[in-house]
C-alpha cells in the first residue's frame, strides 16, 4: 500500500498511540455527543456506551477491522417520539431490537453464504455510494464552519478556515509524528486561533463556564431500563426501531466498502460480513442496555484513517478505552464541550471529502466506463438521491440519504440492460 504509515496490525509508540487514539476522539465525539443531546439522554453515557461498543465490534472482528462505533442519527426522530411517549425504558427495547436484527442477519450471511456481494454490490454501485456517504454531510460541515448561535458569522468562517487549513498544511507538509496526526494538530490550532480571536475582537467563542462548574470525577448519569425500573415490553417501540436497523446495515455496507479500499484488504472475506454484523448487532445491544442511543460505524473516523493513513486497530482501541474513562472525567468531557462549533466544520470539511474522494478513487481504479449508458445512469441516479436525501417513506419507516441510494443503484444494476458487450461495469 502507498504512504501508509500504520498499517491494521501495527502498534505505534505508547505516547503516538495516545495521540492517535485522541485524533479519533475529537472526531467522532462531535457527533456523538449531538444525538444525546437531541434525544434527552446525558451525553456522557452515549460516550461510554460508544467506547464500549467499539471494543465489542473489535472483539467480535478478531481486530481485523479498525471501526469505530458512535451514536446513530437515524433513529433520532423515532427516539425523539419515544421519549416523549413512553421514556428512555422503551428507546432502550428498540435500540436493543435493532441489534438482534443484526444479529439475525448475520446467521442468514453466515449459513447462505457471501458470494452474493459482488453481484450485488459492483464497483459502479459501491463508488456513488461511498461519494454519497461523504458528500451526504457536507451541508452539515459547512453549516458548523459558517454558524455561530445559529446565525452566519464571518468570524466562524475564519475560525473554520484557519482549522481546515492547518490540517491540510500539517497533512502535506509535516514530518514524521507531525504528518501522522493532522487532525488532532489542526484542532488544536484552531482551539487557540478561537481563544485569541475572541480576545482580539471582544467576542466569546469558547465557553469555559462549563468546565470551570465540572467535577474532575464524575459518574454518567445511567438510566439503565432493565435494572433500574420494572420489566415492561413496549411492543410499538420494537415495532418503530427494530426496522430501522435495515437502514443503517446499508450504511455499514458502504463503510466496510470504504475501508476494504483504504487497507487495501476484503472484510466481506476476511473477518467475513457475518463477524461485521455481529459486531455491530453487538454494540448496538449494548448501548440499549445503558441506556444510550444506538451506535454504528462512523464515517468521521474512517475520513481521519483516509487523511492520515494510520489504520491501526490499537489506535482505534485506545480511542474506544478513552472515550469509556474520559466519560467519567468531568472536567475533560466539559473541555471538550467546549470546542467551537467551527472548528469542527473546519475539520469536517476535510474528513468529508476525503471519504467521497475515496468513491471517486474506486471508479478511477476499475477503470469504470462511463460511455456505458448503464454506468452513467446508475452512478447519476445514486449521487443525485443519496446527496438530495430522497426519501422512500413506508407508512412511519422512513428510508433516507444513502439508504434510499444505495436500493436504487442496487435495483439499476440489476434491471438496466448492458447496452455495449464487453463494457467495463
Amino acid at each position: 500500500m502507498n504512504n501508509v504509515k500504520y498499517d491494521v496490525n501495527d502498534m505505534p509508540k505508547p505516547g503516538l498511540l495516545v495521540g492517535l487514539s485522541f485524533q479519533h476522539l475529537f472526531a467522532m465525539f462531535g457527533a456523538t455527543v449531538l444525538v444525546p443531546i437531541l434525544v434527552g439522554i446525558d451525553p456522557a453515557i452515549a460516550l461510554f456506551s460508544s467506547g464500549l461498543g467499539t471494543l465489542a465490534h473489535l472483539t467480535v472482528t478478531k481486530y481485523k477491522i479498525p471501526a469505530y462505533m458512535g451514536s446513530s442519527f437515524a433513529y433520532i426522530a423515532a427516539m425523539q417520539t419515544l421519549m416523549k411517549t413512553d421514556g428512555i425504558a422503551a428507546v432502550a427495547q428498540g435500540a436493543m431490537a435493532g441489534g438482534f436484527v443484526y444479529l439475525l442477519v448475520a446467521l442468514i450471511v453466515k449459513y447462505a453464504g457471501k458470494d452474493w456481494i459482488d453481484k450485488v454490490l459492483p464497483p459502479i454501485v459501491v463508488g456513488p455510494i461511498i461519494m454519497v456517504i461523504g458528500l451526504n454531510l457536507a451541508a452539515n460541515a459547512v453549516n458548523d464552519a459558517t454558524t455561530l448561535n445559529k446565525s452566519y458569522s464571518i468570524y466562524a468562517l475564519l475560525i473554520s478556515m484557519v482549522t481546515l487549513f492547518a490540517v491540510i498544511l500539517f497533512n502535506m507538509y509535516g514530518k514524521k509524528i507531525i504528518g501522522v496526526i493532522p487532525i488532532l494538530l489542526g484542532l488544536i490550532v484552531g482551539y487557540i486561533f478561537s481563544a485569541v480571536l475572541g480576545l482580539l475582537t471582544g467576542h466569546s467563542f469558547i465557553n469555559f463556564s462549563e468546565v470551570a462548574v465540572a467535577h474532575w470525577i464524575q459518574v454518567p448519569n445511567f438510566d439503565i431500563p432493565f435494572v433500574d425500573y420494572s420489566f415492561k415490553l413496549y411492543p410499538s417501540a420494537i415495532l418503530t426501531m427494530a426496522p430501522i436497523a435495515f437502514v443503517t446495515m446499508t450504511e455499514h455496507f458502504g463503510h466496510v466498502m470504504v475501508l476494504n479500499s483504504l487497507t487495501e484488504r476484503d472484510y466481506f472475506k476476511d473477518p467475513g460480513l457475518d463477524r461485521t454484523l455481529t459486531g455491530d448487532g453487538l454494540a448496538q445491544i449494548i448501548a440499549g442496555f445503558f441506556g444510550a442511543p444506538p451506535v454504528t460505524s462512523y464515517g468521521e473516523n474512517i475520513g481521519v484513517m483516509a487523511l492520515s493513513k494510520v489504520y491501526s486497530v490499537y489506535v482505534i482501541a485506545g480511542a474506544a478505552v478513552i472515550a469509556v474513562l474520559m466519560s467519567f472525567i468531568g472536567k475533560l468531557s466539559a473541555l471538550l464541550h467546549s470546542i467551537p462549533t467551527p472548528v469542527l466544520g473546519g475539520l469536517s470539511i476535510a474528513l468529508f471529502g476525503v471519504i467521497a474522494a475515496s468513491g471517486l478513487k474506486i471508479l478511477v481504479e476499475h477503470k469504470i466506463d462511463f460511455d456505458n449508458k448503464k454506468n452513467l445512469l446508475i452512478a447519476s441516479v445514486i449521487l443525485v438521491s443519496g446527496i438530495g436525501g430522497l426519501m422512500i417513506d413506508l407508512g412511519g419507516l422512513q428510508i433516507t440519504g444513502v439508504a434510499s441510494s444505495t436500493i436504487l443503484g442496487i435495483l439499476l444494476y440489476q434491471i438496466l440492460p448492458d447496452p455495449k458487450k464487453g463494457s467495463k461495469d
